[in-house]
């Protein structure tokens, strides 16, 4: 993988982060939120970026930071089909000892 691919797959993991950091804890954004953030020109160029978001998202989903979902439950890679939402990994389980 390129040196730049590595790049471009860490802003969008962070832009991932960013946006929802910036939304209400039970919000979710779409996929082109993220590469919309990260695209750095004019007009709709950031569509070439949908499949890196898509990826930077299933792994922060492999991280247990994100979720992907499909109308509001949270779907594997191999079930995502259509539009498609990230949010916020649901809190596992804390010790309560």
């Amino acid at each position: 993988m390129a040196e730049t691919d590595r790049h471009l797959d860490r802003r969008l993991e962070q832009a991932i982060r960013d946006l929802l950091q910036r939304r209400a804890a039970t919000a979710s954004i779409c996929p082109s939120d993220a590469a919309r953030e990260v695209y750095e020109g004019d007009g709709d160029g950031w569509r070439a970026l949908m499949d890196p978001a898509r990826r930077a998202a299933w792994r922060l989903v492999e991280a247990g930071e994100v979720e992907v979902t499909k109308a509001g439950r949270p779907v594997t890679e191999a079930e995502a089909r259509g539009p498609l939402r990230i949010r916020r990994a649901a809190p596992g389980p804390t010790d309560s000892a």
